[in-house]
């Protein structure tokens, strides 16, 4: 499933245009050191929103990064994704929903 579809079903916001990715899974963690290790293509949902988190979401080449509970990042945090070519996608509702809608649109 790409990326634009979860969007789509799920009900997310775009806090910027950075590609269209196949999900090939979901990783929810809120500790950076845990993202380093997920494998590529997943998407991520945190409620980190710096720097550090864009770094680490890079370095293992996630579909896309979701902020759920309204999270919002800095411009400094939507300019670092882009460049790297990582979307950000946010959700106003908490993660526990967030993960049951993921999961009711067929992403595992």
């Amino acid at each position: 499933m790409k990326v634009s579809e979860v969007v789509a079903k799920a009900d997310l916001k775009s806090f910027n245009e950075a590609g269209d990715k196949d999900i090939k899974g979901v990783y929810i963690s809120d500790m950076v050191s845990d993202i380093i290790g997920i494998k590529e293509g997943n998407l991520l949902v945190t409620l980190q929103t710096h720097k550090n988190l864009i770094a680490a979401a890079n370095l293992v080449d996630v579909a896309a990064v979701v902020f759920s509970r309204g999270k919002t990042p800095a411009d400094d945090v939507i300019a670092l994704a882009s460049k790297a070519g990582i979307r950000l996608l946010g959700y106003d509702g908490d993660t526990w929903t967030l993960a049951k809608k993921l999961y009711e649109s067929g992403v595992r």
